[in-house]
């Protein structure tokens, strides 16, 4: 039997892909969205996709929507790290509020099989690089609104894991900075690009340059997260990234390269919190059968032309 398919944040960057590969595979999905910050037209349209307006917080509403699915994507949450400072209530109130309804609604309805969106940023400053699923998780500093986000994630971890006797399948996946067109611009690429694209003769980039993150583009993604859906086991977290690690003043510098530009580069001063190195073990997902094709250079020109 296809499985009928709930996905929370759907019109979202990473929500909408997901939507749409799926929908373009046969399975039937219906999006829960209040849109405050996804987009309907990242939507394709499809006799396969509902889409219901609807928050996420409002327990009738996650019921309504999960009503007649028997599987969900849980990746509803407010993104983009200049959100965790300006208004971590909601960060907080969307993420807690949010997972509680989506398990209780799941046992009402009896739904068996659960799939939760966690989040690198539950690593923090983590003790090994590349790092995989068994790294601690930690909130450093109780009063830096930056782990509001990585706060909630934590806790959507506790109560998918701890409630995992109700369900078939609970798999917990962790993305590592996914990128691609139409992500929004609250995160590292976009706000290079953008400074890039207006620059005469100058950018400033947060940090020293020194720190590295590892990207993965939204299509590889979709491939990781499509065989954790199917050959994910019950009870396990899969990162999901690549190995491959750039330092941010390289990114920069490649951007720059595309836009075939010469402009010096200086630094400013980075917020608080701030992780300076971040790559993921894929270990897992590549012993699932998953492999990268699309590198770094490939897929910034991808979404800049």
């Amino acid at each position: 039997m296809k499985k009928k398919i709930l996905v929370t944040g759907g019109t979202g960057f990473i929500g909408s892909a997901i939507c749409n590969f799926f929908s373009n595979k046969g399975y039937s999905i219906t999006i829960l969205d209040n849109n405050s910050r996804g987009k309907t037209n990242r939507i394709k349209k499809s006799k396969n996709i509902n889409i219901i307006k609807g928050d996420i917080k409002n327990y009738d509403d996650v019921y309504k929507s999960a009503s007649g699915t028997n599987c969900i994507f849980h990746l509803a949450a407010i993104n983009g790290t200049k959100f965790f400072y300006e208004k971590p209530d909601e960060v907080l109130d969307v993420s807690c509020k949010g997972i509680i309804n989506v398990i209780d609604v799941a046992k009402k309805l009896k739904i068996k099989n659960i799939f939760l969106a966690s989040s690198s940023e539950v690593y923090h400053l983590p003790n090994k690089i590349p790092t995989d699923e068994t790294e601690p998780l930690k909130i450093p500093d109780v009063f830096n609104s930056r782990y509001s986000y990585s706060g909630g994630k934590i806790l959507t971890e506790l109560l998918g894991i701890n409630n995992a006797k109700f369900f078939k399948k609970m798999v917990i996946f962790r993305p590592h900075n996914v990128y691609g067109k139409d992500m929004g611009e609250e995160h590292v690429i976009p706000e290079l690009i953008k400074k890039v694209k207006s620059a005469k003769t100058s950018i400033k980039i947060k940090g020293s340059g020194l720190e590295t993150r590892s990207f993965i583009y939204i299509e590889d993604f979709l491939e990781a997260f499509y065989v954790i859906f199917k050959k994910g086991k019950h009870l396990n977290i899969y990162n999901i990234g690549t190995e491959e690690r750039v330092k941010i003043l390289d990114l920069a510098k490649i951007i720059i390269k595309i836009f075939k530009k010469k402009l010096s580069i200086s630094n400013e001063k980075i917020a608080k919190g701030g992780t300076k190195h971040r790559c993921p073990d894929i270990s897992k997902i590549k012993k699932l059968g998953f492999q990268k094709k699309i590198s770094l250079n490939e897929g910034l020109s991808l979404i800049i032309k």
